[in-house]
């Protein structure tokens, strides 16, 4: 899996995958991305901050997004829990979609494993990696704690006033460095 930076070249491509992500969570009954989020604001702020990035399957295709963003991220002002370290040098890991032409290859944890790879060699001054995702979308939640995010906190009402979103949390350096 390879992560390219997105320009507003790939605007049209991002906001069709994220399209595509959201009709996937309302075919499985989950109430996340429904409604006015993410919404085409958020997609070219993601990509005018260097945030926004495309992931490409061995040979060349398109297969997904991810935003990389910086921290503070005000989602997480009233956050009921713990975080593993209290810091502001984090990246919160947000609109992650696979498109679903390309669902059942793995991709989506190839795409983890390339991200916090990524982020791990890249950005040495990130000392945590945070994401957060609905307390229904259980497919995510696995994915999230497979790839070694330990469960912080919970949010509630900060896209819309009923929706509960589970909290996650990894270091990017071990202990004993």
């Amino acid at each position: 899996m390879k992560l390219k930076k997105a320009t507003m070249e790939d605007y049209d491509q991002i906001m069709g995958i994220l399209r595509d992500g959201s009709n996937q969570l309302a075919e499985q009954g989950i109430d996340q991305w429904q409604g006015d989020y993410p919404n085409p604001d958020v997609v070219k702020k993601d990509i005018e901050n260097g945030w926004a990035y495309l992931a490409e399957s061995a040979d060349g295709m398109t297969v997904g997004t991810i935003a990389v963003v910086d921290g503070p991220d005000e989602s997480y002002a009233n956050m009921k829990g713990n975080w593993l370290i209290d810091t502001d040098k984090y990246v919160v890991l947000h609109r992650v979609a696979i498109h679903s032409s390309h669902a059942g290859h793995g991709y989506a944890s190839k795409l983890f494993v390339a991200v916090i790879d990524y982020i791990k060699e890249h950005r040495k001054d990130i000392e945590t990696i945070r994401i957060d995702t609905h307390i229904d979308n259980k497919v995510m939640q696995h994915l999230i704690t497979k790839h070694g995010f330990k469960k912080v906190g919970e949010v509630y009402g900060y896209y819309r006033p009923d929706e509960v979103l589970y909290v996650y949390a990894q270091l990017t350096h071990s202990e004993d460095q």
